[in-house]
């Protein structure tokens, strides 16, 4: 046992050589020169910048919350895991972020030199430097915590503090960069397509660059974060849970405790390797249809990971029920993505471009009503997932479900990396002058990077609320183990229903905070950009250049100035819930946040997708095509559904499981 729980480490320390290698292959590409270098420049540099400010502000509240760990509770190890977990989600995003501003141009010098094949394949090995450090740092960090402190039952509590220093991360980086991106997007769509009539990517919109930095600081270092707290949250609930297990569920179970607590780590570790020959799947199917090619890779490495977890689980020689744990969360994952990429890139999303026709409040009307419709199908497979993890494993099986999710994040990050490479590729190209030739072939990268994002999107959603319950079950443990009676969360007891209650408010409460926070940003950079257009002579006609600078100025005040609030109310709330009502109320809190986090969040995110895919619709000529009143109608609805897809509904993602493993860390003190 102990040569494997070694292994874990040294399989994530692997894991990074290959994304460096993966990185290798992108810089060998041509990053061009003239033009399309200064304007990749200055993306990179914006992104940076945004990056280093908010990374200051992140660490004094982190080290302000560690401060709170080590002398609260007396627990100088638990405080190091909590540094230690934000260290490695810090790192995992900013690596991400800085892979995918230097693979934008080099896929725009690709599509232009050597055509689609070429420039998928480069856009795809930017997204996976992501991809495999998301799930590298998580096995490194993990790992390397479980082999020094949490072997025993009695030290698994360090490994917590580890997930609650992730989700720190994820709400900043999450938060502040989806208040960033669609700042950025909605002043520059609405001042430049709706007011001036220029197209998106115009370089003469001010904003326009703002926006592309907006992509890689929200779409990929957020998103990156997102998944990685996910990821880590699930093992080490399931850690959690499992050390906690009474003997009648050990002795069902097979294996001893220190089997079971080590086997989300096991199958994470098989997860990466899996995801590697995902990777070469997309790699070799890279010349036929790119979606394809994306989802061959998806599905096809989560084949091969249920196979290797069936010969992984009989090893240590656990109970059989425990691989339909896992093969019922993969099974899952792959659905909600499938249904996910049905309402925003299926039939859906030319319903909204038909309705166009009548006029913006028809799109608005259509747009609610497919995102209302788009949680009935996840909902429903998310509480199958329960229903078998928990009939063959118990709560343990639940969390096992959650880890087999996930355990393939490095392809699927990858893909969803993959999705604002392309835009910024497509960004580049517009910006730059380089043809229609180079723009049709990333638009069509471009096109497939949307569903994959949405798909991303969706994925991300029920990993996190499969994460979170196994955070709440893991909550109720620990809770139960430090009393003399065991607290139920029954509707009987009014403690708890109050608790259901205000844990059902906190995520509207969110919603509107980050809703309004990208509105007051938007107001902002809407001004500055109708400015520059009037007092810039010769802008608009395309003699003068704008001051990209200023507006990413903005965006990045904006962001930085409004996500402290999200993330007081996050990190806050469980606290005061817990120390003033107690832990059955809390407990009734965090079951009212999930289910209301899950049904806002896919309602939001496939919302806003399938309005921003109906306008890409009627761009490609259907209804009018670009410039007809059609058009303008499904402008008007991307425009508000991108603070719900990007900002608000990925912030509920965050909000559940920051409040989760929040009330885990605290338990012992109620």
């Amino acid at each position: 046992m102990q040569l494997f729980i070694i292994t874990v480490p040294i399989i994530g320390v692997l894991g990074l050589g290959g994304a460096f290698i993966f990185y290798q292959i992108v810089m060998k590409r041509s990053g061009g020169e003239g033009k399309v270098a200064q304007i990749a420049d200055l993306i990179h540099q914006g992104a940076m910048v945004f990056m280093k400010r908010e990374l200051i502000i992140l660490w004094i509240f982190a080290l302000i919350i560690g401060a709170c760990l080590a002398f609260l509770k007396g627990d100088f190890k638990e405080a190091a895991s909590f540094f230690i977990g934000a260290g490695c989600s810090s790192v995992a995003g900013f690596i991400g972020m800085y892979s995918a501003t230097k693979a934008n141009v080099r896929t725009t010098v690709a599509a232009h030199e050597s055509g689609p094949a070429e420039a998928l394949s480069t856009a795809f090995f930017g997204g996976s430097v992501m991809g495999m450090t998301v799930a590298s740092m998580g096995l490194i960090g993990l790992g390397g915590l479980f082999v020094w402190f949490g072997r025993s039952p009695e030290d698994a509590h360090v490994l917590h503090a580890f997930a609650m220093g992730a989700s720190l991360v994820a709400l900043f980086y999450r938060v502040g960069g989806g208040i960033f991106t669609k700042a950025a997007d909605v002043g520059a769509d609405l001042v430049g397509k709706v007011e001036a009539g220029i197209p998106e990517d115009d370089p003469r919109n001010p904003g326009v660059i703002a926006d592309n930095v907006g992509d890689n600081v929200g779409d990929v270092a957020g998103m990156g974060s997102d998944i990685f707290e996910s990821y880590c949250g699930a093992q080490v609930a399931t850690i959690a849970i499992a050390a906690t297990l009474t003997v009648p569920v050990l002795t069902s179970l097979g294996g001893s405790q220190e089997t079971l607590m080590f086997l989300p780590l096991a199958l994470a570790s098989i997860g990466l390797i899996c995801s590697i020959l995902g990777i070469v799947l997309v790699r070799l199917f890279s010349k036929r249809d790119p979606a394809q090619a994306l989802r061959i890779g998806t599905i096809g490495s989560a084949v091969i990971f249920m196979a290797a977890a069936y010969f992984v689980i009989d090893y240590f020689e656990v109970s059989a029920g425990v691989w339909w744990c896992v093969v019922a969360g993969a099974i899952g994952g792959v659905l909600i993505g499938l249904v996910t990429e049905y309402y925003t890139a299926g039939k859906p999303v030319r319903i909204i471009a038909k309705s166009s026709e009548t006029g913006v409040a028809t799109v608005m009307i259509s747009g609610l009503a497919i995102g209302l419709q788009s949680v009935v199908i996840p909902l429903l497979t998310i509480a199958g997932i329960i229903f078998i993890a928990y009939d063959q494993a118990d709560l343990y099986g639940v969390g096992i479900s959650a880890v087999g999710m996930l355990a393939t994040v490095g392809i699927t990050m990858a893909i969803d990396a993959y999705g604002p490479v392309a835009d910024n590729a497509g960004g580049i190209a517009e910006m730059s002058g380089m043809g229609e030739k180079t723009r049709s072939i990333t638009d069509s990268l471009d096109a497939v990077g949307n569903t994959t994002a949405a798909i991303g999107k969706g994925f991300a959603i029920g990993a996190a609320g499969l994460a979170a319950l196994t955070l709440i079950a893991a909550y109720i443990n620990t809770v139960n183990e430090k009393l003399d009676e065991a607290i139920e969360l029954s509707l009987a007891n009014p403690l708890v229903l109050i608790g259901v209650f205000i844990g059902g408010v906190i995520p509207f409460l969110n919603g509107s905070i980050t809703m309004n926070a990208v509105g007051d940003a938007a107001y902002e950079m809407i001004e500055e950009i109708r400015r520059q257009f009037r007092e810039i002579p010769g802008l608009l006609e395309g003699k003068a250049e704008p001051d990209s600078t200023r507006c990413v100025d903005i965006a990045t005040q904006a962001a930085l100035k409004k996500m402290a609030l999200p993330a007081l109310l996050a990190v806050g709330a469980p606290a005061v819930v817990g120390f003033v009502l107690g832990p059955e109320t809390l407990g009734g809190m965090l079951v009212g946040a999930l289910l209301t986090c899950i049904l806002l969040a896919l309602f939001m995110s496939n919302s806003g997708g399938a309005w921003d895919n109906a306008k890409k619709y009627v761009e490609e000529g259907h209804h009018g095509g670009k410039g007809s009143e059609a058009h303008k109608g499904c402008v008007v609805g991307d425009t508000v559904g991108d603070p719900l897809k990007d900002t608000s509904g990925p912030s509920m993602n965050i909000l559940i499981n920051v409040m989760s493993i929040v009330s885990l860390v605290i338990a012992p003190l109620l």
